[in-house]
């Protein structure tokens, strides 16, 4: 269903009437063009990318109500181990017809336009799959991380694993001999 080559997160919604109450459903299958994610977790680039959704006319533009389905990777943000993550993220985004997008008091930045019949989806899809993303994922809920002092995974560990404190001040006479 994608016609446009320069991006393919842009759908031409031509065949779409625009009636209110019409609807098409859309299919887009692809390798992710670039990395979508926070951090310590993301979808890689090329890594592939299922959206669909149905575009659906109404007053003033079109509704697309739809879902993304991919695999994301990063690491642990206690323990730094290695995790994958399914993303399956539903969305829905007006994208206003040219003509009405002008009539639209709200803040710019937030209202999405067509370009003619073409609706570029690379914003409504990064918001979506960002914001339903772990901003501090973890392998496993109850993950200890690491020994802030050795820096070795506390599961891993004794339980009763332990450093003597010793003041930085004084390290130069640790040897020291009376």
């Amino acid at each position: 269903m994608n016609s446009n080559a320069e991006s393919p997160f842009k759908v031409n919604l031509h065949e779409l009437p625009r009636r209110a109450g019409e609807f098409r459903q859309y299919r887009l299958e692809f390798l992710a063009p670039q990395a979508i994610g926070v951090a310590l977790l993301e979808i890689p680039k090329s890594e592939p990318l299922g959206i669909s959704f149905k575009a659906e006319s109404v007053d003033g533009g079109v509704l697309l109500t739809g879902e993304v389905i991919s695999h994301a990777r990063g690491e642990c943000g206690r323990c730094l181990d290695p995790i994958d993550f399914d993303i399956y993220q539903k969305f829905r985004e007006l994208f206003l017809y040219t003509s009405r997008a002008g009539e639209v008091e709200d803040d710019a930045d937030e209202i999405f336009s067509l370009d003619g019949d073409i609706a570029d989806l690379e914003v409504p899809i990064r918001d979506a799959v960002i914001l339903a993303m772990p901003i501090n994922p973890l392998c496993q809920s109850e993950c200890l991380g690491l020994c802030p002092v050795c820096g070795l995974k506390w599961r891993e560990l004794e339980k009763d694993h332990s450093h003597q404190a010793s003041d930085p001040r004084w390290i130069g006479l640790a040897d020291w001999k009376p």
